[in-house]
């Protein structure tokens, strides 16, 4: 069965069917959880013994005691996902029925990935732009959570600005342990205050995953030379001449791609590019073995991570 492609996902309806056939295509069931093994949690300290591996010394508690522990942990059988929705107006782009916008194709992968996951025993949870004006869904597992989850997802709209550091704040205090967080967005929106949240959350323990969605018009200029831009967020419309200003919009794009890229190794965070135009299968698909090997080759995400 080959990959939908963003178009004919779009064009279902059904967002919870759209949900199963990428599932389906993703074929992952004889292979292990991408979510397995992403958290732990600490048990008790036992006094240090020859072998025991260095990463997992208490160095506060050996300052005050002057003596050497090791911390034990206890791996969870299952884990807390957040997904955190960028909903603002910029998502709403392109605007056409050739393509999704950036907005649909984010719920549509969200979508996927809580089928995936609670199905596999996890619970997922779900945070839009902040409290007041979208979804906030703790982290529950079971059919009956992700109908309403799905329902939720299908509701949300393209509109206004995105609070992201509110978002991603919030999103946290919604897990309640150690857990994995993901944020789908364009990232357009204060982008030091988003990106000192993302660092900010990684510090107290989740794993974080930055999926950055922008389509192909974003990240290449084409068309005819001249072209009346609107910002979505303002309204704000200004004149460009494409042949003039592409080489230098196109840099400017990659530096920025580049900038959240940076910022998020440097704080721990993975950094995902989603091209809108590619099927959302073959996303995921990359995106779970991609997230599988990390965690076959490191183990438990969180002991001694950071």
């Amino acid at each position: 069965m080959s990959a939908l492609s963003p178009a004919v996902v779009a064009a279902i309806d059904d967002l919870e069917l759209s949900a199963r056939r990428i599932v389906e295509g993703l074929r992952t069931g004889a292979h292990r959880s991408p979510f397995h093994g992403f958290t732990s949690e600490f048990r008790q300290h036992r006094p240090y013994r020859a072998g025991d591996d260095l990463k997992h010394l208490d160095w506060k508690l050996f300052g005050r005691s002057d003596r050497l522990y090791s911390r034990q942990f206890r791996e969870t059988t299952n884990v807390s996902i957040m997904l955190v929705l960028d909903t603002s107006a910029s998502m709403g782009f392109p605007q056409g029925p050739e393509q999704p916008s950036k907005l649909r194709y984010a719920v549509v992968v969200a979508a996927a990935l809580a089928h995936l996951a609670i199905t596999q025993g996890h619970a997922v949870g779900l945070m839009t732009t902040a409290a007041q004006s979208g979804a906030m869904l703790k982290a529950r597992g079971g059919r009956p959570h992700l109908r309403s989850l799905l329902a939720a997802l299908d509701g949300v709209t393209a509109a206004g600005r995105w609070d992201g550091a509110r978002a991603l704040s919030l999103g946290a205090q919604l897990l309640r342990r150690r857990g994995l967080m993901i944020v789908l967005s364009d990232f357009y929106d204060d982008e030091d205050a988003v990106q000192r949240e993302l660092r900010h959350v990684a510090q107290h323990g989740h794993d974080v995953i930055a999926m950055q969605l922008l389509s192909a018009e974003e990240r290449s200029l084409t068309g005819r030379a001249s072209v009346e831009f609107e910002d979505l967020e303002t309204g704000e419309r200004r004149m460009a001449d494409i042949h003039a200003i592409g080489p230098a919009y196109e840099q400017a794009v990659s530096d920025f791609v580049q900038r959240l890229h940076r910022s998020a190794i440097h704080a721990g965070v993975d950094h995902l590019l989603v091209p809108t135009e590619q099927p959302p299968e073959t996303v995921l698909r990359d995106f779970l073995r991609r997230r599988s090997l990390a965690g076959a080759s490191t183990g438990p995400r969180g002991v001694g991570r950071r």
